[in-house]
């Protein structure tokens, strides 16, 4: 049975019955069925209509095809708990991909216990010549979750116990689901109804047409045997369930229910893996983030049927995750010819990452390059002036073409200058907020907004100084451009947190980099001034804190999304002190430096 069932967007959306061991299925397909299959499977309490967005985004190029698995929506209800194990709803898939792609493998994407089922599919002997590609978003394999669990409580490090704590507090519902008439009686009295209030509030995803769906009460009572059937005999008896199939990972980074370490060693079950995020919650990121969730599998269908694989899905390919912990990410660095810019771009080649680095001397970033290289980086060089707004944003234009948009960005370059403000000239003024200030509302206006864009979330790191919260009478410019460098990133942070985007400053002290050698000194003359620079580098030479031990704590930033971090002792001296006694730093203010 066949014909046209309803619009949920731009494509028509055509409506079938496959039945598959008894089981009526009701499947919905969308764009032209001469097309490469793209096959949708939804998952608890859910029905075809979670993905709406993503469906109507895909349908553009793709033969879409999803259905209400059984027991939901329009679909068959059978009664026996039975009637839900694991081998059943494989192939319940399969018998769905026989029906709408005879003869030709289709693209499987799968979300919650969509996913569950789909992985049983996935990892059936020969499911290859069926299913082309598999991207699963928040559904292990309840088989690699079994081993999972006691790998780690056979080796019970502070770490796995974390994890496993971790995890058992994510799943709490499924405690619930299996204690007599309990979920069900919240769904009948007053849960259903309140789903979409739920959703908004936890989730922050917003109720539209189709979702929460009408039949949600009565999907998610029927829906709770999916529980009961599989998971405690799947969890006490695991098998070894691996697969050929080409698997791209979605990892959802603010899921309420599926901790990322979950996917911890699914290389050993999928060695054709691809590993991706998205900042969303379990919900969010077929509901709010639908466009996103769909150019990845566009990027991976094309990639698998012929294309170029686009950068980052290339970089998501590429594996040692556990181990190098920035793998499969990019990072721009400016100002990384020397110095702290180097010692970064190089801190993020080391643990995986691939680097876009520029500076004003592109001799000494085409080293780092080189450098990057060796550390088996994909690196590549830019002559920039991050004081000039036109240029930053063709740097950002063409490190997008050529390595995709990048995973984090570090806003690096600048110069110094000591002066009081009496004694600094406009044109010494303007020559260190263009390049200390302006430079770094450049680089996170240009890659920002690519970042939000992209939707994959991220991380910008800004270098301040601990001037920025440290007065001095002979650095007015100075300190000025730095504390304007501060209260920006707090402001950005704010402002990017719900695309996922962290921001951090950075608030170095006495570090021991070319800055001193380049740095100026307003109303001296060029003798007085090599003289002085002299005497400075001196006193950072002896201070003798390497630009590499900053680079440390930019990684460390990132990785903890961390909003504020003073490097040194006197940068972390200050800032307490700036805390404790404002008063105290004022005065300290008068003393001379330099």
């Amino acid at each position: 049975m066949s014909g046209l069932a309803e619009r949920t967007g731009p494509v028509a959306v055509r409506r079938r019955t496959v039945v598959s061991a008894g089981v009526p299925l009701a499947v919905y397909e969308q764009g032209d069925a001469h097309r490469t299959t793209v096959l949708l499977v939804h998952g608890y309490p859910d029905t075809h209509r979670v993905w709406d967005d993503v469906a109507d985004e895909l349908a553009r190029d793709h033969h879409v095809v999803r259905y209400d698995v059984r027991g939901a929506g329009a679909s068959g209800r059978p009664q026996r708990r039975a009637d839900y194990r694991l081998p059943l709803l494989a192939g319940d898939l399969f018998a769905v991909v026989d029906a709408v792609s005879p003869g030709e493998a289709v693209h499987v994407v799968a979300h919650d216990w969509g996913s569950i089922q789909s992985w049983e599919a996935v990892t059936e002997p020969g499911s290859g010549e069926r299913i082309a590609s598999y991207t699963s978003l928040s559904g292990p394999c309840l088989d690699h979750v079994a081993l999972w669990i006691r790998h780690r409580l056979a080796r019970p490090t502070p770490r796995h116990v974390g994890q496993l704590l971790t995890q058992a507090a994510h799943s709490w519902y499924i405690t619930a689901f299996h204690l007599p008439a309990l979920a069900p009686a919240a769904w009948r009295l007053g849960l259903a109804d309140r789903w979409g209030g739920v959703l908004r509030r936890i989730e922050g995803v917003t109720p539209r047409p189709g979702h929460p769906q009408s039949t949600l009460a009565d999907d998610a009572v029927r829906g709770i045997t999916l529980y009961r059937a599989n998971m405690l005999p799947r969890l006490a008896r695991p098998r070894q369930r691996p697969t050929d199939v080409p698997v791209q990972l979605i990892t959802l980074t603010k899921d309420h229910y599926v901790s990322p370490a979950l996917s911890e060693g699914l290389e050993r079950w999928a060695p054709r893996l691809w590993r991706r995020t998205v900042p969303a919650t379990h919900w969010s990121a077929l509901l709010e983030k639908g466009t996103t969730v769909a150019r990845m599998v566009r990027e991976f269908t094309g990639h698998l049927d012929g294309e170029p694989a686009a950068p980052g899905l290339d970089r998501a390919g590429r594996g040692e995750a556990e181990h190098r912990p920035f793998a499969g990410k990019l990072a721009v660095v400016t100002g990384a010819g020397s110095g702290i810019g180097r010692a970064t771009a190089l801190a993020f080649a080391e643990r995986g990452a691939d680097v876009a680095v520029c500076d004003l001397d592109l001799e000494a970033a085409e080293r780092t390059v080189e450098l990057a290289r060796l550390l088996g980086a994909n690196a590549r060089a830019w002559r920039v002036d991050v004081s000039d707004g036109a240029a930053v944003d063709t740097f950002a234009t063409e490190v997008a073409a050529g390595l995709g948009v990048p995973d984090i960005v570090v806003n690096n370059a600048g110069i110094g200058h000591s002066g009081t403000f009496l004694d600094t000239t406009e044109k010494e003024w303007k020559r260190v907020l263009d390049v200390n200030l302006w430079g770094v509302i450049h680089g996170c206006r240009a890659f920002g907004t690519l970042m939000r864009e992209r939707g994959e979330g991220g991380h910008i790191v800004n270098l301040a100084s601990a001037a920025a919260y440290l007065p001095s009478k002979v650095l007015a410019a100075y300190a000025t451009s730095k504390a304007g460098v501060f209260m920006l990133s707090d402001c950005l942070r704010a402002e990017l947190a719900p695309s996922g985007i962290g921001v951090s400053a950075i608030c170095p002290g006495i570090v021991n980099t070319n800055i001193t050698r380049t740095t100026t000194f307003s109303g001296l003359s060029d003798s007085e001034q090599d003289a002085r620079r002299k005497r400075v580098s001196g006193l950072y030479a002896k201070r003798n804190y390497p630009p590499e031990k900053v680079a440390e704590q930019i990684l460390r930033a990132v990785s903890g999304n961390k909003a504020v971090v003073p490097v040194t002792f006197e940068a972390k001296a200050a800032r307490f002190v700036g805390r404790l006694s404002p008063g105290l730093l004022r005065l300290a203010a008068r003393v001379n430096a330099g």
